[in-house]
């Protein structure tokens, strides 16, 4: 054998094992432990529905997935946080709508949601509109009747989250007009709520539930197309006259450039997880209905240019 047929030999024997190591690295992962960062404190829809799900998601994986809270900056820090990491798929982004709002509201966010992809939505939430359990209003049509014969308030947790935007389109559907009263967080929205000191909130069930249950608030409509499992008495916008929808979705992202066989076992883990919890999701208000890498991408890229849409109607304020 020549010396020039052993070169071309040696060569494409390295082409074959480079070509190869790409699917064999996909093929063991996850190797370690994966990470699933939550952008908010312990306690909210975010941080419980993520919580929920890792754990059957470590199952259907066979890896430990734990989840870490990294909250600061509207949720900025813990986007950025993983979009720092490693493009691997073992550090994994929790997040929902301020995900796509916050590049329209700070002057430099340092990310744009090109910068990653879709793993899969965890559920899509219905929000509600509440009030205090001592309000008067009873029903929409109440709250309406009352909110144009005086100047009523409502609460919400910072300039584009996603009470902001509910109570805005609310308003905009209802031709109503409310002064904002801004606090840090929802949860801090609550307390003036439940004491009358705001007349409204836009929540999810997942955090209001135990409230609303114990009477300290009442939840007069529900912002999907039916009503949803924990609240059957509680009809939506449409039944009571105000064409409205309005949700979030919570979902999880990966860095763009993690390679596609290892986004799509961390999707078909979640895709497993949301079967088996899909009805315990249902009765708390959820709807987990699967969206896979791909949809949820693209879902994604569409929802950014309808915040774009937002922030101009709105005239939301950079900082």
């Amino acid at each position: 054998m020549t010396f020039a047929s052993l070169v071309a030999r040696f060569t494409s024997v390295c082409a074959l094992i480079l070509a190869a190591a790409p699917s064999s690295a996909a093929d063991a992962f996850p190797a370690k432990p994966i990470r699933i960062i939550v952008c908010t404190v312990p306690g909210g829809a975010t941080d419980a529905t993520t919580r929920l799900v890792a754990q059957k998601m470590s199952e259907k994986i066979g890896q430990q997935i734990i989840v870490e809270n990294r909250p600061g900056g509207d949720t900025l820090l813990g986007i950025l946080y993983v979009k720092e990491r490693p493009a691997d798929g073992y550090t994994l982004l929790a997040q929902s709508r301020n995900f796509t709002t916050l590049p329209y509201i700070k002057n430099d966010p340092g990310y744009m949601p090109s910068d990653f992809v879709g793993v899969g939505n965890m559920m899509s939430v219905p929000f509600l509109l509440v009030v205090g359990g001592s309000s008067p209003d009873k029903t929409l049509a109440d709250y309406i009747a009352h909110a144009k014969r005086e100047k009523l308030s409502y609460g919400h947790g910072g300039i584009a989250g996603a009470p902001q935007i509910g109570a805005e389109l609310f308003f905009k559907a209802s031709g109503l007009k409310e002064i904002a009263v801004p606090y840090k967080g929802n949860g801090a929205v609550m307390p003036d709520v439940i004491g009358g000191r705001v007349s409204m909130f836009f929540d999810a069930y997942v955090s209001s539930g135990e409230f609303i249950k114990s009477g300290k608030m009442r939840a007069l409509a529900v912002a999907a197309p039916s009503r949803i499992a924990p609240l059957p008495n509680v009809p939506t916008f449409k039944e009571q006259g105000v064409d409205f929808n309005y949700g979030v979705w919570l979902g999880l992202l990966a860095r763009k450039d993690t390679p596609p066989a290892v986004v799509s076992k961390i999707s078909n883990a979640l895709r497993d997880a949301l079967e088996e919890l899909g009805p315990r999701l249902r009765n708390e208000g959820g709807d987990p209905t699967f969206m896979s890498s791909q949809e949820f991408t693209d879902y994604l890229a569409k929802e950014y240019v309808e915040m774009g849409k937002l922030a101009a109607d709105f005239k939301w304020q950079r900082d």
